[in-house]
């Protein structure tokens, strides 16, 4: 996903600058020690790996991965991509049909990675599928990732999270997304983001589309 274009207004003040450029550093800093630390994981074992040996490879004091990251655990399932994708679909056309508007979101996310962000992407999948303690640690995540779907879904529907169709939207939604990840993290060679558009394109028709442009349905289940 390319960066926003600013047309005119006022040039941003130095102290406004200096904060934009701290936070950027800030960010490339938590990337690269998130990558390394999910190299280690893949190449020597997530047990085997030290807070230490992570510090080395990022170049930093293991006081700065605490600073970025406070567990171990959050190495691994923190992820930072969520708020990308997000964006995406709330910047598809209102015009697109609901499912056309997720796949165009998901294709510009991934189109965004560069091929050190998708590795890092499918190490964590599975790691969090072979580590017990991740797998448990991670389930907060996947929680919120259906939240999110739901939110995103009754949003660009116009009706509320709790309508019957909404949630049934959702739940196929969330569940072709879940299976696509499972998948990939067992067959590290393939094309995620054309598996997730193949497969979200038999939802792509008029029951699943017709959500945005029905009345909410008195039924609450």
């Amino acid at each position: 996903m390319t960066p926003a274009k600013v047309h005119g207004g006022p040039a941003p003040e130095k102290g406004e600058r200096a904060v934009g450029l701290r936070e950027r550093k800030k960010a490339r800093t938590r990337a690269a020690i998130q990558q390394q630390a999910l190299r280690l994981f893949r190449d020597q074992g997530y047990d085997a790996t030290t807070m230490e040996q992570i510090a080395e490879a990022a170049e930093v004091s293991t006081s700065t991965i605490f600073r970025y990251f406070p567990t171990k655990e959050e190495l691994v399932v923190s992820d930072e991509q969520e708020a990308f994708f997000i964006n995406a679909w709330r910047e598809q056309p209102k015009e697109l049909p609901l499912v056309r508007a997720l796949r165009y979101a998901i294709r510009s996310t991934f189109e965004g990675l560069s091929s050190t962000e998708l590795g890092a992407q499918r190490d964590r999948d599975v790691l969090m599928l072979t580590v017990p303690e991740l797998w448990a640690a991670s389930l907060g995540n996947v929680a919120e990732a259906r939240q999110t779907i739901i939110e995103l879904v009754a949003e660009r529907g116009g009706r509320p999270q709790d309508d019957v169709q909404v949630r049934a939207v959702s739940a196929a939604v969330f569940g072709v997304i879940l299976d696509a990840m499972l998948r990939w993290a067992q067959d590290p060679g393939q094309d995620i983001a054309e598996e997730l558009d193949r497969v979200l394109a038999f939802m792509d028709n008029d029951h699943f589309n017709g959500l945005a442009g029905a009345e909410p349905s008195a039924d609450r289940a």
